[in-house]
């Protein structure tokens, strides 16, 4: 019995796993809103309240980097102790993992109805992949391929410099420099990125608000609000903020298949990608992905694809959990 979790900034996810098979069966799963709690340990107790069970094994993956079995969260006030979780459990050990190396091992889990194609490529059996999410931050992660098998291994790059493209972009980086000072990725692509793109074409004239928009902004959940204006076409100055954020994606998607060489695949994960699947869809998102000079052929042979099952993450940290021992 595998004890697994997806913590994010916005929502964490729990869930029993029956490991005895040839796979993952998810017997029990609960969903919490991660700032209603003071930190992991004390959603664990909730569930495994609710859910008692002899625990043979737990896995964790987190948005934010692991070191030594500690994470401090970045968009969360959070310590997490591995050693601290394993006590709590009454297990031996409990594996931390970054919410993107999880998500690469849940990538191995999937089949063809949890994914959505952009770009059916040419994969190449024996080479890399490569996972980039876009949800409450931004994460990056890469699969090297050696004898046979993916290896899922963690980054921050979602944390590395914002380049722009073209006169537009290089005022936006300009215009946060003014505001936050150093500009990663995570400050365009990303709930919050996609608010500073909004605010940025407001700000400096390139469209008015609407009222009925502004309402929704105040009152709900912003990226989600600007996002759903967008595509359904009731307000311009949202549809020009997700082109925008569409193009960054798909240039950084690029950035990322380049640097790990991902001749297997390009995979679009977070809860961002399957909402604004259409814009996702049409022609600015790969022109951009491809945009890559003399290496554009080679961009074009690359499979991009959208995870839509928003398991993933859970299934992988089962997934490590079963495979790896922990």
């Amino acid at each position: 019995m595998i004890l697994a979790g997806d913590v994010g900034g916005t929502k964490t996810r729990l869930a029993l796993f029956d490991g005895a098979g040839p796979g993952i069966v998810a017997v029990a799963e609960e969903r919490y809103r991660s700032r209603e709690h003071a930190g992991l340990a004390e959603i664990l107790s909730a569930f495994v309240a609710a859910h008692p069970a002899r625990l043979d094994r737990a896995c964790f993956g987190i948005a934010g980097p692991v070191r030594d079995g500690r994470v401090e969260t970045p968009n969360l006030p959070w310590v997490i102790e591995s050693r601290d979780l394993a006590a709590r459990l009454s297990l031996p050990r409990v594996t931390l993992l970054n919410d993107l190396e999880a998500n690469a091992f849940g990538v191995l889990t999937l089949g063809p109805a949890d994914l959505e194609t952009l770009n059916e490529g040419r994969p190449a059996r024996d080479g890399n992949m490569a996972i980039l999410a876009a949800g409450t931050g931004l994460g990056e992660a890469g699969c090297y391929a050696a004898g046979g098998t993916l290896h899922p291994f963690a980054s921050e790059g979602g944390h590395a410099d914002f380049a722009p493209r073209g006169a537009l972009q290089a005022e936006l980086l300009a215009w946060l420099e003014r505001r936050f000072g150093h500009v990663s990725y995570e400050r365009v692509l990303s709930g919050p990125g996609l608010m500073n793109l909004y605010a940025f074409l407001r700000e400096t004239g390139r469209g008015s608000e609407d009222p009925a928009l502004a309402e929704e902004i105040r009152s709900g959940d912003p990226a989600a609000a600007v996002a759903r204006a967008a595509l359904d076409g009731r307000s311009a100055l949202a549809g020009l903020a997700l082109d925008l954020f569409v193009s960054i994606y798909g240039a950084e998607a690029g950035n990322l298949a380049l640097k790990m060489k991902a001749t297997r695949g390009l995979y679009l994960g977070g809860g961002i990608a399957p909402k604004i699947l259409p814009r996702l869809k049409g022609p600015g998102f790969l022109e951009a992905f491809v945009d890559k000079g003399r290496f554009r052929e080679f961009m074009e042979a690359i499979p991009v694809r959208v995870i839509l099952n928003d398991a993933a993450a859970l299934r992988g940290a089962a997934w490590h959990a079963l495979s790896c021992g922990g």
